[in-house]
């Protein structure tokens, strides 16, 4: 790493630590954005937030939040207890076979490189408004992790390529699964069959499990 971009990586991480204690109100005031009532028709308004309130640029390209430090941003619900609530969603999924990728040139392992996690209050009792974001923290994984992630990612990208999309549970993986994943139940994206037919399917998209996270956070 070059002492430029590690001089920016600090400086956005400085950036994140003045935001941990505040709430989802108090971001979203700074910001000029609207507080909805709840996330059920505004999912992914969080991230969305926090991206703005930090300078995030790449938008909907699938490349990491913050391209010129290859930095993905990922919020990380927690509860009570302290322990992520929910999945953390990767990426889209290439289901359409025939996929060239390899594990390093992957869109996965490109927003898993390098990380800025910033914990955020999802107890379901507390108005969101009143949500406060904890401390950040980067992260990239160490040998043993990216193994496991590779792994899993590989296994996965597999059963696609032989037409064995339907097939592929959740349950598959260790610490990188795969699901579906679509705003609403019409929505379709197209793959292969093992016979080489193109049907239609719902997208998907691969996560990172709980289990996971958990251990990122200290509870593994």
């Amino acid at each position: 790493m070059t002492r430029d971009i590690a001089s920016a990586e600090a400086e956005l991480l400085a950036r994140a630590n003045k935001l941990a204690g505040s709430t989802l109100a108090d971001v979203a005031a700074a910001t000029g954005n609207p507080v909805p009532l709840d996330l059920r028709k505004a999912k992914g308004w969080i991230g969305e937030l926090l991206e703005c309130a930090l300078g995030a640029t790449a938008g909907s390209r699938p490349v990491p939040d913050f391209p010129e430090l290859g930095i993905e941003m990922k919020t990380l619900p927690v509860g009570r207890n302290g322990r992520a609530r929910e999945s953390t969603f990767v990426c889209t999924a290439t289901v359409r076979g025939g996929h060239t990728e390899t594990w390093e040139n992957s869109p996965v392992r490109a927003k898993l490189n390098r990380m800025l996690w910033i914990p955020v209050d999802a107890d379901p009792e507390r108005p969101l408004a009143q949500r406060r974001l904890g401390r950040p923290f980067l992260w990239s994984p160490c040998a043993a992790e990216e193994s496991v992630l590779r792994n899993d990612w590989e296994e996965i990208m597999d059963m696609i390529a032989i037409g064995e999309l339907a097939a592929i549970s959740s349950e598959m993986g260790t610490w990188l699964q795969l699901r579906p994943k679509a705003m609403h139940g019409s929505a379709r994206t197209t793959t292969f069959d093992e016979n080489g037919v193109p049907t239609k399917t719902l997208p998907r998209g691969f996560y990172l499990r709980a289990a996971f996270t958990n251990r990122l956070l200290g509870h593994g």
